[in-house]
């Protein structure tokens, strides 16, 4: 009996190590216009004019396309996270709930604290980039709102907090959604009455980001409902997948569909808009749609990317990470920006050296903290040391 669970044991490890190119890729591009928006945010606010003479869709694409990126990490989260729980626990009526959230605790916690604390200190040095206002509750608020998961509540109430406390929204609704998941699926996974209730999340995403907004312009952004449309779009396609065995044919044209649709969103962004899909807040949906698309035909067809695309690889596969830690690099290049004058002829090296020491320093962290930690208290909880919520078997 021991030496069979062992056996499981080993196999279900060698799954979890399985990468899947095309889901790397996706995070991989979607961080890049994370870093992208906000390398263009320090620029927009110190009003330096150096998107004059663009095209303005090429503008946009280049470096207006930051929501768009978290929808499509949205997307792949609720795809991983759904799919290693099947994996592990079988039916998702059978997830443990206390093992789901050791595991999430491990993956996130750590470098999430780390952060936290970095920030009090900085703040608490008075360097302006990183002081929590009293218009905002202060620092005190400020913990309160990310460890309970509010962070993107407590800005649509009081504006925005500094730029590495703000990225903590998207994490306030993951894990606002990571953390009902296990009791849902212990409660419906049985029935086809988890399959509603996600397709009602995806359902309600395009109203929590008009209707329940109450024409509040950053709950249209950040609100709960209008974010977690792409996580449960992520969650069905795990769960659909190993129902479907579609032909090449039918992978490649879900693939090539996929990416039309972030092609569509991404590259015609001004011409969607006007017409008038992100009013009614469904330019968010065909970008997890076309998100869940891709996804579905890279893990079904075992696809395996080019060696050119090895940079936004490279970003992917340490995203969370890299997400975390951007800010400080662009606060800091951004300082030596403007301490050499501004000149518009460093602007495209502004925008290139964030892109490489963000991806530096999140591959440094992942590898010398994350991992090692997340390792170390998942045997210690459980006596398992394969990667968890990061990574599945592509067969």
């Amino acid at each position: 009996m021991g030496s069979s669970s062992s056996v499981a044991r080993s196999a279900s490890a060698s799954h979890y190590r399985a990468r899947i190119g095309g889901v790397d890729l996706l995070r991989g591009l979607a961080i890049w216009l994370v870093l992208m928006n906000h390398v263009n945010m320090r620029l927009f606010l110190a009003k330096i004019p150096y998107l004059q003479g663009l095209p303005d869709q090429l503008a946009s694409s280049l470096v207006w396309n930051g929501q768009y990126g978290v929808q499509m990490f949205f997307a792949v989260s609720g795809f991983l996270i759904t799919s290693t729980s099947m994996r592990r626990w079988g039916p998702l009526a059978q997830v443990r709930i206390g093992e789901f959230y050791a595991l999430r605790v491990a993956r996130i916690a750590p470098l999430f604290l780390l952060l936290l604390a970095i920030l009090s200190l900085l703040h608490a040095a008075g360097l302006k980039d990183f002081i929590v206002s009293a218009s905002s509750g202060g620092l005190g608020r400020a913990w309160l709102a990310a460890l309970t998961f509010h962070i993107n509540l407590l800005e649509a109430r009081r504006g925005y907090l500094p730029g590495s406390w703000d990225i903590l929204w998207s994490l306030s609704v993951e894990e606002m959604f990571y953390l009902f998941f296990p009791l849902i699926c212990c409660l419906l996974g049985r029935g086809k009455l988890l399959v509603g209730v996600l397709l009602g999340f995806v359902i309600l995403g395009p109203l929590g980001r008009t209707v329940f907004a109450g024409g509040n312009e950053v709950w249209q952004e950040t609100s709960y409902l209008g974010s977690m449309d792409a996580i449960a779009l992520g969650c069905l396609t795990a769960i659909a997948l190993p129902h479907l065995q579609p032909s090449r044919t039918l992978l490649r044209a879900a693939g090539m569909l996929g990416t039309a649709m972030l092609i569509f969103i991404l590259g015609f962004s001004i011409e969607a808009d006007a017409s008038g899909l992100g009013r009614l807040g469904l330019d968010m949906s065909i970008v997890a749609v076309g998100s869940c698309l891709v996804i579905a035909a890279a893990a079904k067809s075992a696809w395996r990317a080019p060696r050119f695309c090895l940079p936004l690889l490279s970003l992917g596969r340490c995203s969370y990470e890299v997400y975390l830690t951007h800010m400080f690099n662009v606060f800091a290049i951004f300082s030596l920006f403007r301490a050499i004058g501004s000149p518009l002829a460093a602007v495209p090296f502004f925008f290139i050296a964030v892109s490489i020491l963000s991806g530096i320093s999140g591959a440094l962290v992942a590898r010398f903290f994350s991992d090692p930690v997340n390792r170390w208290l998942r045997s210690r909880w459980r006596g398992d040391t394969g990667a968890a919520g990061s990574v599945i078997a592509s067969g």
